[in-house]
C-alpha cells in the first residue's frame, strides 16, 4: 500500500472548484443548520492536490508525505492515506491521530516521521509504544533519547543555512531559523549519535519555498546539492527529505509548474542515488499545498459601520463579522492575505472595507497587511445579514483555532463533488472547553 508503484506519469486532470462551494442560497441553507461561522472543504480541491503531489513523486524511490500541522481532521487524513502518502508528524498526538486515522507506526518503513525540534508531553511513549522514528533537530535531543533508553534509528533534521517561508515570520533555514542542526554540525552529531547506537537512516531539511516558484525550484536544486556533498558520509542512510514548500499563492497567479519540480526531484533523486553509491528515498513534505485552497471560512455580517477622522475628513468602514482570529488568526498573526467574497453581493460596486471580528482585541481585523496595519479590501458593500467568505484558509486554519474568549471552535463541513455534506467536526460547547479541567491534589 505504501508504495509508489501506482502512479502514473501522467499530469493530473484538473477540474473546477465546486460550484456550491459559492452559491449564496446553498451556504445559507448550511448555516440555517448549524449556524456561523464554519468552515467548508471542497473534496474535489483535496483530491486535485493530492493527485499534484502523486505525479510529483511518480518515479519510483521518491515518496511524498503530509506535513500534517497544516490540517489534522481525520476525514482528511484518510484522503491522505487512501493516496498512499505517508505522514510527518511534529508532535505525540498528530502521531497518534495519524495511526487512528490508519497510518501504521513502525519504522521499516518510517510511514509516521516525528519531527521535532523539542521532545515534550507523550513523546517517549509515542516513539517507545509505536516504533515511530525520531527526526531530531537539536544535538541535546540525543541526551533526551539516552536518558529515555532509546534504541534504534534516527533522522537528522539540518539547517542548511538558507531559505525561508511565505512570509518573514516564517523561517524555515538560516542562521535567524531555530529549526533543525547546523549544518556545519550535522556530521559530529551523526558521529556521536552512532557511538550511542543511534544510526541516522534519514537526513531532512526544509528551506521553504519563498514566494516564487523559481525560488522553490532554485532552493531544491541548492539543497539536493548539498546533500548530495555529505550523503555519502552517512553510512546507513536510507532517505533523503527535501522537505515541503510547495506554495499555494492566495493572490491568484499562474499555477504551479509540476513538470519543471518533477524533473528537478528525478534529478535530485538520480544525483543522491549515485554519490551515496546505493538506492536512497527521496522525500517530500508538502503541507500547506494539500489543503490552502480547499477550504473556506463562512461567516456572517453582523453590522456595517463607519468611523471618522475629523481632521482628515475621512475614516473607514467597518463589516463586522462573528469570525475572529479565534477561527483564522493568520491575517492576525503575520499579515497573511486572504480572497475576501460576499456571494450574495457578487458583481455590485465596490468601496475599501474593513473586515474585523468579535474579540476583545483590536488586531481582531482579517484586512491587514504584512505590517500589521489596516489594509481595507475593496469589497461590494455588505448588509447585516450577509454571509461573507474568507477563501484559501485551508491550511494552518482549524488546526491553529483557539479557544480565546471561551469560545468554542467551529464545526468543519466536507463538500462532495455531487453536492453531498458532511460534518466532519461539530461546533464545540462549554463542556468541551471545561472537560480538562480538575481539582486534584499532586
Amino acid at each position: 500500500m505504501f508504495c509508489n508503484s501506482d502512479n502514473t506519469h501522467d499530469m493530473p486532470t484538473s477540474s473546477t472548484p465546486n460550484p456550491l462551494a459559492a452559491d449564496p442560497a446553498f451556504l445559507e441553507k448550511i448555516a440555517a443548520k448549524i449556524g456561523t461561522p464554519f468552515w467548508l472543504y471542497d473534496a474535489g480541491a483535496v483530491r486535485r492536490a493530492i493527485a499534484d503531489v502523486k505525479f510529483l513523486t511518480a518515479e519510483p524511490g521518491l515518496q511524498a508525505r503530509y506535513a500534517m500541522k497544516a490540517s489534522p481532521a481525520t476525514h482528511i487524513l484518510k484522503e491522505i492515506f487512501k493516496a498512499g502518502i505517508w505522514i510527518d508528524a511534529v508532535s505525540g498526538n498528530e502521531a497518534l491521530r495519524a495511526m487512528r486515522a490508519g497510518f501504521p507506526g513502525g519504522n521499516e518503513p518510517p510511514v509516521i516521521l516525528y519531527t521535532a525540534d523539542v521532545f515534550r508531553d507523550n513523546w517517549w511513549e509515542v516513539i517507545r509504544n509505536h516504533h515511530i522514528l525520531p527526526n531530531i533537530g537539536s544535538p541535546g535531543q540525543l541526551n533526551d533519547l539516552k536518558k529515555a533508553g532509546y534504541r534504534g534509528a534516527i533522522a537528522l533534521r539540518i539547517n542548511p543555512g538558507f531559505g525561508h517561508g511565505h512570509v518573514n515570520a516564517c523561517d524555515t533555514g538560516g542562521p535567524s531559523s531555530k529549526h533543525g542542526i547546523w549544518f556545519q554540525d550535522a556530521l559530529e552529531t551523526a558521529q556521536v549519535a552512532e557511538k550511542l547506537g543511534y544510526p541516522v537512516i534519514l537526513i531532512h531539511a526544509h528551506v521553504g519555498s519563498g514566494p516564487q516558484q523559481e525560488e522553490l525550484r532554485a532552493n531544491l536544486k541548492r539543497l539536493a546539492e548539498a546533500f548530495a556533498r555529505i550523503a555519502p558520509k552517512f553510512p546507513h542512510l536510507q532517505a533523503v527529505s527535501l522537505g515541503g514548500g510547495l506554495p499555494h499563492n492566495y493572490k491568484g497567479g499562474a499555477p504551479i509548474d509540476l513538470k519543471a519540480l518533477a524533473i528537478i526531484l528525478k534529478e535530485a533523486h538520480e544525483h543522491l542515488t549515485q554519490a551515496v553509491g546505493h538506492p536512497v528515498r527521496l522525500e517530500i513534505e508538502p503541507g500547506r499545498y494539500f489543503v490552502a485552497g480547499s477550504c473556506q471560512l463562512v461567516t456572517r455580517v453582523t453590522d456595517v459601520k463607519k468611523t471618522r477622522d475629523n481632521e482628515k475628513g475621512q475614516g473607514s468602514t467597518f463589516a463586522m463579522v462573528d469570525a475572529g482570529f479565534v477561527d483564522l488568526v493568520r491575517p492576525a498573526m503575520y499579515g497573511s492575505y486572504h480572497k475576501i467574497s460576499i456571494p450574495a453581493r457578487e458583481g455590485q460596486p465596490t468601496q475599501p472595507v474593513v473586515v474585523a471580528g468579535p474579540l476583545c482585541e483590536s488586531g481582531d481585523v482579517f484586512t491587514r497587511d504584512a505590517g500589521e496595519f489596516l489594509a481595507p479590501r475593496d469589497l461590494p458593500l455588505p448588509q447585516a445579514g450577509d454571509l461573507l467568505v474568507l477563501h484559501d484558509a485551508g491550511a494552518y486554519g482549524y488546526s491553529m483555532s483557539s479557544n480565546y474568549n471561551s469560545i468554542g471552535r467551529a464545526p468543519q463541513i466536507w463538500l462532495e463533488q455531487d453536492g453531498s455534506t458532511k460534518l466532519i467536526s461539530r461546533r464545540e460547547t462549554v463542556d468541551d472547553l471545561l472537560k480538562a479541567e480538575v481539582e486534584e491534589t499532586i
